[in-house]
């Protein structure tokens, strides 16, 4: 255990604490929660639920080898990138493939399930983009993931990327790949009880290395009863120590659906009131709220 915090305390000493927090839109959220969402629809039926949401449907594709899903829409001449969550057995393949991996097109270490992924959207999707409109990308789960890592592609090479809002996101890269990409902006939705956020949890030879998994952009994390809270850097970090003694439920399952995600999302469309985040953890006597 004090082997554990010593490394810990280490960690901390090179990396910074959470800095000031924008006021979110949760408008703008809600908007994106819904395309997520759409994302798991049928073909059939997703162009008219677009229509309805004052989006026109751009490309849909599949991608054969990972059974990755996503959407391209327009709308007042921005582009939004949506990509569907864990579906199938080759989704859940990419979510298993934990080990970090070096990049060449972006010289940093990335989740090698979800780096293979997001390359296979960005050839995928690249002749139906345009480099004079601003891009927006969201997505749910692995989808989230995915939606990280093509804004960094996108971003590496040139094309404006907006805003990226995604739901109940796994961590894609090292504390070095999230300092590289500290601009890009993206914020992380989620809800206490996902363990999907906090996965993959933190590995005592990666602190050693001071090459753990780490989370970029700012969280929110929905609460309940029109309430959230804000948090990024260590603070984010810390939350994911927990799930290390934790045992998943069918509470931690239904805090990862899309649907308790819109719901109170929704809760937050009226006097959203914030609220500060504790981690109730110390070290050293050191309380880190």
């Amino acid at each position: 255990m004090l082997k554990n915090k010593i490394l810990l305390l280490s960690l901390l000493v090179v990396i910074p604490f959470q800095l000031a927090l924008a006021q979110p839109n949760f408008t703008v959220i809600k908007a994106q929660a819904k395309l997520s969402d759409d994302t798991y629809l049928e073909s059939s039926t997703l162009e008219q639920r677009l229509i309805e949401q004052g989006q026109a449907l751009v490309h849909q594709s599949l991608i054969s080898l990972s059974q990755v899903s996503y959407f391209l829409s327009r709308s007042k001449k921005v582009q939004t990138i949506a990509i569907r969550g864990t579906a199938n057995l080759e989704n859940a393949m990419l979510d298993l493939d934990l080990q970090l991996q070096p990049d060449t097109l972006l010289d940093i270490k990335l989740h090698q399930g979800f780096g293979s992924g997001a390359k296979a959207v960005y050839e995928d999707i690249k002749p139906f983009l345009t480099q004079d409109q601003p891009i927006q990308l969201t997505g749910h789960s692995l989808g989230g993931a995915i939606a990280v890592i093509l804004g960094m592609y996108l971003q590496n090479d040139g094309y404006p990327v907006e805003q990226i809002i995604t739901f109940g996101q796994p961590k894609v890269t090292n504390v070095t790949g999230a300092n590289k990409f500290h601009t890009l902006p993206l914020t992380r939705v989620v809800t206490p009880d996902d363990i999907v956020p906090l996965v993959p949890p933190i590995s005592p030879m990666q602190i050693k290395d001071l090459d753990i998994f780490w989370h970029m952009g700012e969280e929110i994390i929905l609460i309940d009863k029109g309430e959230f809270a804000q948090t990024n850097g260590v603070k984010a970090m810390l939350r994911a120590s927990k799930f290390a003694t934790a045992i998943p439920s069918e509470k931690n399952l239904r805090a990862h659906k899309m649907t308790t995600y819109i719901s109170l999302i929704e809760q937050l469309q009226t006097s959203p009131k914030e609220t500060t985040y504790k981690t109730e953890i110390s070290l050293f006597g050191f309380s880190f709220d």
